[in-house]
């Protein structure tokens, strides 16, 4: 299967902190990858990385690519960036929508990369982009929703349209950050229902991070471990050892409770 995501021998410093440590990582076109640890692990840090968000070390041999086209090398942005990025939908834990806007003109702002600047000064879109835009909603089941303020709207809805900006951008990957972190349970189980539903139908290649073992385990076929900035685990789900990485953290570092499959600071 064709690569779409290549990293080789990426590390970032923050503040005399290495929050990687030469991270290698490949993944194929269709997969859903989970990119599991807990707060601090490097996961965030390192799909950052991936479209660019922030730049890895000046390290020899560092580089980061996308969809065959390069997004940074040892520590610099390629110049052609938002070509990389036109065909990469972002998914933040926090949604980055715009409150003001109604749900359906959030959608919308999807196309902007593929809108004439002129018309993007005035918000001028098309019957056509409206149309796709209702589309991308009603597969996120929020079509009912288009003409109301995104201010209004719960946690999990807010996700879901944000998931249909990404199919409004016509993405080809998915990178989606902690996209359930703040979700009640039932809303998180939509919200990675949607995801999958994407990605097995659509064929788009979907990453997310996660810090709840069972959602990787439930969704996705591929786990990518970290651990203070080291890939721990690289492999199936079914084959993925919970206890070993669980008594691989160190006293200091969040270990995982019972309760909620979930990884947690110690109290």
């Amino acid at each position: 299967m064709q690569t779409v995501i290549r990293v080789e021998k990426l590390s970032k410093t923050f503040n005399q902190h290495q929050a990687l440590h030469a991270v290698d990582l490949n993944i194929s076109s269709g997969e859903m990858v989970a990119l599991l640890g807990p707060s601090g692990s490097g996961k965030s840090t390192l799909l950052r990385h991936l479209s660019g968000l922030i730049t890895g070390d000046k390290a020899p041999g560092c580089h980061v690519e996308l969809l065959g086209r390069t997004v940074q090398r040892e520590g610099k942005l390629a110049r052609d960036i938002r070509k990389s990025r036109a065909h990469t939908g972002y998914i933040f834990q926090q949604f980055n929508l715009v409150n003001r806007l109604t749900v359906l003109e959030n959608v919308l702002i999807g196309a902007l990369g593929s809108t004439p600047f002129w018309r993007t000064c005035f918000s001028w879109f098309t019957q056509a982009q409206k149309q796709r835009a209702l589309q991308a909603l009603t597969r996120v089941g929020m079509a009912h929703f288009a003409h109301q303020r995104v201010s209004t709207l719960s946690g999990g809805q807010q996700q879901r349209v944000a998931i249909a900006r990404a199919l409004m951008q016509q993405a080809k990957v998915i990178l989606a950050d902690e996209p359930i972190a703040s979700l009640d349970p039932e809303s998180a189980r939509i919200v990675m229902d949607t995801l999958r539903d994407i990605n097995q139908t659509d064929g788009i290649t979907v990453v997310v991070t996660l810090h709840q073992v069972d959602y990787a385990l439930r969704y996705c076929e591929r786990i990518v471990a970290l651990r203070q900035g080291h890939v721990f685990y690289d492999g199936s789900s079914q084959h993925f050892d919970n206890d070993r990485f669980d008594h691989s953290l160190p006293q200091h570092e969040p270990r995982r409770t019972e309760r909620a499959g979930c990884l947690t600071s110690p109290q």
